[in-house]
């Protein structure tokens, strides 16, 4: 049977309290000097951080087995070549996202060599083991060091929790985590002008992690002085945003991350299809996180007056999740860290037979989606890895392809430069992630999209183009520009 505790002595600033005995032990609000560190404190860190380095090369394990996971890794590692031979971010390499994980491909490729994504796995570890002793240290500060510890092993074990694809992937979410886990540890510690900073390197990561602003905002509010803080968290945030828009391009910056996503950032199209992908990833997440989601619509009613920037940040990331209406499973992943923090916030108030049991359950998910990952087969991978090997015999290194599909990890793979800067045909189709509706087609590519690629396949045509449309609504039949291109540089069938 659960008490509920009085409301005088439910929370602390808004926190919840962890009892010990009969007393309520109050943690110490926003801003305010830690607790005294136990005996046992300079133990404490070295320890927990050995158990998340662990569990965190241990749950990813299988983003070794193959080479390339899903096509944005693909994506990733095409652009950092391109990048490494002279190429242009957002002028002659382009995509829908801010500058620093292509950047973080280009540098590891600079200095491990590019024919491998091996150090970009082991920064995913890093990135995963960064954010799980992040949210421990927020969960130790605010309810003590049995706390920490839940928290920390928690975010580690949930951070598979959706299909392999998703999860193994050294992508953009994966290095966006730590951003946004920073941003609230920051904030949390009044540091206003490094919450600036953090917030900025979550969006430059990815456009979604600027939903952290919302929690550090209210914890910004709370903290009594918000107008100087105010002032440091904007010069803290926006300064990385103009150093980026800078070394980039401003217009470019602008248009690739913010203004020219519109017509992808759409709920026309194959909404059935939508549909499910988001109910399928909503009940893969569920069943990953059942373990902390019972502690915390158990004492739904206490947790949610007594942490409302977790609640926020939570609220705030489901927004970016839906933002878009694609609900890939990897968007999922930015759920985790408010939910861990909330259901350590939970079993801070339940009896303390409910901890074993929810660390026990999420360890059990955690195997379930490390085994499918190991074992999990990869078509599309073997389809493109065939692609590349054809694309290999009929060229030449340092002959210009073009592939027009949506995997643009067969450029890497095959090792071919691209003859566009266009690497899928999303970008010209505004195909993405199944949707076939009436919102596919050549009116809906990019700006400016269907000029540039003319002028590319004209001044500099492909020694071989592939047509890796396999029957979508963005086939050759489908788009007359292609077919005109093709007839007017005399291309004729090589092979299939």
């Amino acid at each position: 049977m659960l008490a509920e505790p009085s409301a005088s002595s439910r929370s602390v600033q808004g926190l919840p309290i962890h009892r010990t005995g009969t007393s309520p032990v109050p943690r110490p609000r926003a801003g305010d000097d830690p607790p005294a560190p136990s005996s046992a404190g300079t133990r404490y860190w070295p320890r927990l951080l050995a158990v998340l380095a662990v569990l965190a090369c241990v749950t990813r394990i299988p983003s070794f087995v193959w080479p390339v996971w899903n096509p944005d890794e693909g994506f990733l590692a095409t652009q950092a070549r391109m990048l490494a031979s002279g190429g242009e971010l957002y002028e002659t390499v382009v995509d829908r996202k801010p500058p620093l994980v292509p950047w973080l491909y280009q540098g590891a490729f600079a200095l491990f060599g590019d024919d491998s994504l091996v150090p970009l796995k082991i920064l995913a570890v890093a990135a995963v083991f960064l954010t799980a002793a992040l949210l421990a240290a927020l969960a130790r500060r605010r309810w003590g060091d049995g706390a920490g510890r839940t928290a920390g092993i928690l975010s580690v074990l949930l951070s598979i929790g959706l299909n392999p694809e998703d999860t193994q992937a050294a992508t953009f979410e994966v290095f966006m985590l730590p951003c946004t886990a920073a941003a609230m540890w920051c904030a949390d510690r009044r540091r206003w002008g490094c919450a600036g900073l953090a917030v900025a390197a979550a969006f430059l990561t990815k456009q979604t992690g600027a939903a952290v602003l919302l929690p550090v905002l209210w914890l910004l509010w709370q903290s009594g002085r918000p107008r100087g803080a105010l002032l440091r968290l904007t010069a803290g945030g926006l300064a990385p945003l103009l150093a980026a828009a800078l070394v980039t391009t401003p217009t470019g910056f602008l248009f690739w991350t913010v203004t020219g996503s519109g017509a992808y950032a759409s709920f026309t199209g194959s909404e059935l299809h939508v549909l499910f992908r988001a109910l399928g990833n909503t009940a893969l997440l569920a069943v990953a996180c059942a373990g902390v989601l019972q502690p915390i619509v158990r004492v739904l009613r206490i947790a949610r007056t007594g942490a409302a920037d977790l609640w926020l940040w939570l609220g705030s990331s489901t927004a970016a999740v839906c933002l878009g209406f694609h609900f890939f499973g990897h968007y999922y992943l930015q759920l985790i860290p408010p939910l861990v923090l909330l259901g350590t916030a939970a079993l801070q108030i339940l009896p303390r037979v409910w901890l074993p049991t929810a660390l026990l359950t999420t360890a059990c998910t955690c195997a379930f989606f490390l085994v499918w990952g190991l074992v999990t087969p990869r078509p599309e991978l073997a389809h493109a890895a065939r692609v590349a090997s054809a694309v290999q015999a009929r060229t030449q290194p340092g002959d210009r392809v073009l592939i027009w599909g949506i995997h643009p990890e067969t450029y890497w793979l095959a090792d071919r430069v691209p003859a566009s800067r266009f690497l899928t045909a999303g970008l010209l189709t505004n195909y993405s992630g199944g949707r076939n509706g009436p919102q596919v087609g050549e009116k809906y590519a990019v700006r400016g999209g269907w000029t540039t690629f003319r002028e590319e396949l004209t001044t500099r045509p492909p020694t071989l183009i592939v047509d890796d449309a396999r029957g979508k609504p963005y086939g050759v039949e489908r788009v007359k520009g292609l077919r005109k291109a093709l007839e007017r540089g005399g291309y004729q069938r090589a092979g299939v």
